[in-house]
């Protein structure tokens, strides 16, 4: 069967930088990080970087550049004088939109108020901090490099540069009780943040967690945890725009909700993703994951370890995995803009979800209910492409 891909207009297009360094690598994680055991490289992965981009061009000419993310590892280990580079051979190569979101993360331990000073002139606009929690146990059993005075400042400091910034949060962390979730929600509260990023802590394969699992709070005292933080964040005027975001009124991340509306993205950096639309096709592409080995490919010229197209089938999920987790949901005329496919390329999968409660829908629109939402992956499940 014909790919049948034809879009009468391409998604916006965001820009991902992946920066694969860590002081150390907490024992939940499993990105593409690596600990930095000894310097980093930094001038030659920033050459590497600007090859990547060079050798991208032809794949997404005269397109703009929506939104940047410098994601890690942790980016906040490169200088500000890197960062300023990185972003100034962007702009020499691709036209950013004027008011382009340009995102770095940064971890409380790595943090310094005269450097985020000069990363917000490089042209940083927006912080996302991984502070996890203010609890000094619980930091200590995540593996965090920073303690609550470090986790404290971070804040204040990112709070006094930067007017648009995010803190990342864990709930369901080891003998974690309700009380602490709440105390660690207040507390981030207490900086009015203007936007939060709440994820439940889980054991993701090949990681020490999963190995030797801690002991973690049951399914119940999760769920409990989960409401809690939904309704403290609603009573304190945040919107729970995405599963595990919550923003402050025009707060949402630009960013993040292109993936989530299936948007594009160019990923340059060790093992960063693509996904790229053509008026007829839309492909995929992974970047070679070791540091060493993607500068080595990417200095030489090929820095793509695989590509592949998207099936018509895999599109109807891909954009079903992403637009669900929009607790608001979406217009069905999205459905179409994005994959190129019929809303009735999927009529039995939504009827279906349709019957077991988990959406609402009219001929405008698709909406995940409280229980779809809460059983996101059973949703997600009935849009899996048949083998």
């Amino acid at each position: 069967m014909p790919l049948q891909y034809n879009l009468s207009a391409l998604p916006p297009l965001s820009l991902y930088i992946h920066i694969p360094w860590c002081v150390k690598k907490c024992p939940y994680c499993d990105f593409n990080s690596h600990t930095a055991r000894e310097a980093i490289p930094e001038q030659r992965y920033i050459e590497a970087l600007s090859r990547d981009l060079e050798s991208a061009l032809p794949l997404i000419w005269g397109r703009n550049i929506h939104s940047i993310f410098f994601g890690g590892g942790t980016p906040s280990l490169f200088s500000s004088e890197g960062i300023d580079n990185i972003l100034a051979t962007v702009r020499s190569l691709i036209k950013l939109d004027f008011f382009a979101e340009v995102t770095l993360e940064a971890n409380p331990g790595t943090v310094e108020a005269e450097k985020f000073r000069e990363f917000k002139s490089a042209g940083i606009n927006r912080l996302s901090l991984g502070i996890q929690s203010f609890n000094p146990e619980h930091l200590q059993r995540l593996g965090r490099i920073h303690n609550d005075k470090e986790a404290h400042r971070a804040v204040e400091i990112a709070a006094s540069t930067f007017d648009n910034y995010n803190l990342d949060l864990m709930y369901a962390l080891p003998d974690q009780s309700l009380l602490q979730a709440r105390e660690d929600i207040n507390t981030a509260l207490h900086y009015a943040p203007p936007h939060l990023s709440c994820y439940h802590l889980t054991l993701e394969p090949n990681t020490p967690f999963h190995n030797q699992p801690p002991n973690l709070p049951d399914d119940d005292l999760s769920a409990d945890m989960q409401v809690m933080i939904e309704s403290t964040l609603a009573d304190a005027g945040y919107q729970h725009y995405e599963t595990s975001a919550f923003a402050q009124p025009l707060r949402m991340a630009r960013h993040n909700l292109n993936y989530w509306q299936f948007g594009d993205y160019l990923g340059i950096g060790a093992g960063a993703h693509s996904k790229l639309s053509f008026h007829d096709r839309l492909i995929r592409q992974m970047r070679h994951k070791h540091p060493r080995e993607y500068m080595e490919h990417t200095l030489s010229g090929n820095p793509i370890q695989t590509e592949n197209q998207v099936t018509r089938h895999e599109r109807a999920f891909e954009f079903m995995m992403n637009a669900l987790r929009l607790t608001q949901g979406f217009d069905i005329s999205l459905f179409s803009e994005r994959t190129g496919l019929p809303i009735t390329a999927i009529q039995d999968n939504l009827n279906r979800a349709e019957q077991q409660g988990l959406i609402t829908r009219d001929h405008l629109h698709i909406t995940p209910t409280a229980m779809g939402q809460r059983f996101l992956n059973d949703l997600l499940g009935l849009f899996l492409p048949a083998k």
